[in-house]
């Protein structure tokens, strides 16, 4: 049964890649801007110029006004279109290992790997490295839609399908062995210690997550895309200044050539320690204002200042010893009542992965709003501190209106809770009007300018 159902996977996808790559491109190289883009320059509006009668409310509405209502309908369709994902990205994962379950072909694969070899480690990691070819092949249908043909649809990818392609292999072996070695010490432990491996499991992920975090921007990151140092005087001096002030002993700031994927504007702080560095991706350096520059590179500075991703790894940590335990009563009550119909053998058997993959689908899709709203607080402090480290309002507003490209700018407030792991575009707005209405004295010219 595993073989036919990867013959016959593996046939549809290369018909599916044949026809992909024979198709014209349906976006510009890289560079170009969608047709329904939010505008390049953005003019700070009337209603949010320095007055002695200024209105967040107004100033806040006067920018989103500035946003083509086409690129607005845009976006949010975009954005909506991606609620339904994660719903169908959760069912087809969940049939998919049901079905490995049911037909015997996890059971399959790990009777393969221990016949290729006698040395358990070496079992796990050979059942590891076929189960995970096997998943990417049957859902490569819904991955090459969501991640090559809507983002192109939308003008969002800049990609033809062959460096994408390409780029989704290396992604693919990067997971085979960082994650197959993870998947060997956690086997190797639920082995060890039978009747205490959901906490010692939690332990080892919560080290192995650190590890791959501080790894990440120096062996990781470079394999997508290439890492440069900025050099650029004209926009390194002011951020570089921006850094000093705050404290932060910045010697270098990185670009990236994210353009040859995709046209989004941003940037990031990754790594942790000695591998912690702040970048800016070359669509933001490229058409971003200088004041807007400096606003994005204030909240970068926030979330290095603030230790976001310290508090990042605590909240990731607390989830994990959650999971474990969920995870724990889970495999035990399954196996219980299907365990002999999977030909499962126990909980340290490497046929039981697709169950812990389907419990752990389930317990990520009931957590992404409190996901979510953890992320989306730490952005609210980061963007808060950007506004009092820069003091660019305007700059601010102009970067949450480019974001709008494939945000959407104005949602619900459940919405916003549910699906939001940033402030919503309005909100940000708001907020850099709200800053700027408390400081108006910086903004209005001294008496004999």
């Amino acid at each position: 049964m595993k073989v036919r159902m990867t013959a016959i996977a593996g046939l549809a996808l290369f018909a599916l890649l044949l026809g992909l790559q024979r198709s014209p491109a349906q976006g510009a190289g890289p560079g170009a801007l969608p047709q329904t883009a939010m505008p390049s320059a953005i003019r700070v509006p009337a209603a949010a110029q320095p007055s002695d009668h200024f209105d967040v409310e107004a100033a806040t509405n006067a920018y989103l006004a500035e946003i083509p209502p086409n690129a607005r309908a845009k976006s949010d369709a975009y954005f909506e279109g991606g609620y339904w994902l994660i719903l169908w990205d959760f069912v087809y994962g969940v049939a998919l290992y049901i079905l490995l379950l049911h037909f015997g072909g996890s059971a399959g694969m790990r009777n393969l790997a221990e016949g290729i070899t006698r040395f358990k480690p070496i079992q796990t990691f050979v059942y590891w490295a076929e189960f995970l070819a096997l998943t990417t092949i049957l859902g490569a249908p819904l991955a090459v839609y969501e991640g090559f043909v809507r983002e192109r649809q939308y003008g969002l990818a800049t990609q033809t399908f062959g460096p994408w392609l390409g780029d989704q292999f290396k992604i693919l072996l990067v997971n085979i062995v960082l994650l197959g070695i993870l998947g060997v010490l956690l086997v190797g432990v639920v082995r060890r210690w039978p009747r205490s491996w959901s906490l010692r499991c939690a332990v080892v992920s919560i080290i192995f997550m650190i590890f791959a975090v501080m790894i990440a921007p120096v062996f990781i990151f470079p394999l997508l895309n290439k890492f440069t140092v900025l050099d650029d005087p004209r926009i390194t001096k002011p951020i570089l200044s921006l850094a000093r002030a705050n404290g932060i002993s910045a010697q270098k700031v990185y670009q990236m050539d994210a353009s040859r994927q995709t046209t989004r504007m941003s940037a990031n702080v990754s790594g942790y320690g000695q591998t912690m560095r702040i970048t800016l991706n070359d669509n933001l350096l490229r058409r971003g204002s200088p004041e807007e520059i400096q606003s994005v590179m204030g909240h970068e500075m926030g979330h290095y200042v603030l230790h976001h991703i310290a508090k990042d790894l605590l909240f990731f940590s607390v989830l994990i010893v959650i999971f474990f335990a969920f995870l724990r009563w889970s495999l035990d009550w399954s196996l219980s009542r299907w365990g002999a119909k999977w030909q499962v053998r126990g909980i340290g058997d490497t046929a039981v992965i697709p169950l812990v993959f389907l419990v752990g689908s389930l317990f990520g899709f009931l957590t992404t709003p409190f996901f979510n709203t953890h992320i989306r607080t730490n952005e609210f402090e980061a963007d808060m501190y950007g506004l009092n480290a820069s003091r660019q309002p305007d700059g601010f507003a102009q970067a949450a209106i480019h974001l709008g490209e494939y945000r959407k700018m104005s949602p619900g407030p459940v919405e916003e809770w549910i699906f939001f792991d940033h402030p919503s575009g309005r909100n940000r707005i708001r907020a850099a009007m709200r800053w700027k209405a408390e400081n108006l004295q910086l903004f209005v010219p001294k008496a004999g300018q």
